[in-house]
């Protein structure tokens, strides 16, 4: 049997993911990217982490700056999540192009707008996996709203369905 990338992908792309919006201050600008690689680590201490892709700019930005916020997307945020996902995007057209505005933390780190949940991160550790690092941050605030996750699932963004009886 011969695996390749393609078949990789189209395997992995049934396991549906939220989408979230990882943001960093770079000497008082918002960079950010897309990502659906993001779990929950431990709950002592509070660690989740988070799979860059090496070619991204945001994947300097995490090492350089060791902070970052991870904002989960709402069901309304899909353009706010295709413009983090180009990789021509420029950090400078987000509000006009894709309705992005932010807020900061007390330590500068950029919260998303409308997001459905916000972590503040400090980063805790690194392991290179593959053409990917996996940043392991410690989670050291969030902020919870109401709403409905922003879905991804086989190629397309999705909504909540049904719930399912039991």
């Amino acid at each position: 049997m011969t695996l390749n990338s393609a078949e990789f992908r189209k395997a992995m792309g049934c396991f549906a993911t939220g989408v979230t919006i990882i943001t960093v201050d770079l000497d008082g600008e918002v960079h950010g990217m897309t990502a659906n690689a993001f779990a929950s680590v431990s709950l002592d201490p509070l660690l989740v982490l988070v799979c860059v892709d090496h070619k991204t700019r945001t994947h300097a930005h995490l090492h350089a700056k060791k902070r970052f916020g991870i904002n989960v997307l709402s069901e309304g945020q899909r353009a706010i999540s295709e413009y983090y996902a180009r990789a021509e995007r420029t950090h400078e057209h987000a509000e006009e192009e894709a309705g992005a505005r932010f807020d900061r933390t007390r330590h500068g780190t950029p919260v998303l707008h409308g997001s459905l949940a916000f972590l503040e991160c400090r980063l805790h550790s690194a392991e290179v996996a593959g053409d990917h690092t996996i940043f392991i941050a410690e989670v050291e605030d969030t902020v919870v709203r109401e709403g409905q996750p922003l879905l991804f699932f086989r190629g397309k963004y999705r909504k909540v369905g049904e719930e399912i009886e039991e």
